[in-house]
């Protein structure tokens, strides 16, 4: 009996296809911790460490949401939780 491995791989998207079709966009960064990043990804690599522009870095602090303007951040891909396409970050 043969199998049919054409329909398995139909509708599958990998991560980092996911990440490259993000390139130029705004994307929302959750990193392991409590601060979260807001800017345009600008590349990656094979270890999801990220380049954002014009970044925003959104901390807490006392309990005070605190905003730090970044124009370049390379983010480290082993602290990185969650990252969401399109993503406008905490305050939306």
């Amino acid at each position: 009996m043969s199998t049919n491995n054409t329909t398995s791989s139909i509708g599958k998207v990998l991560p980092l296809e996911l990440i490259d079709k993000a390139i130029g966009s705004k994307v929302w960064i959750l990193m392991k911790g409590r601060t979260e990043l807001v800017g345009t990804l600008q590349g990656f690599d094979d270890y999801v460490n990220l380049v954002l522009a014009d970044a925003i870095e959104y901390s807490y602090e006392g309990g005070q949401l605190v905003k730090t303007s970044l124009s370049e951040i390379l983010l480290n891909g082993n602290h990185i939780a969650v990252i969401v396409p399109g993503g406008t970050g905490p305050e939306n």
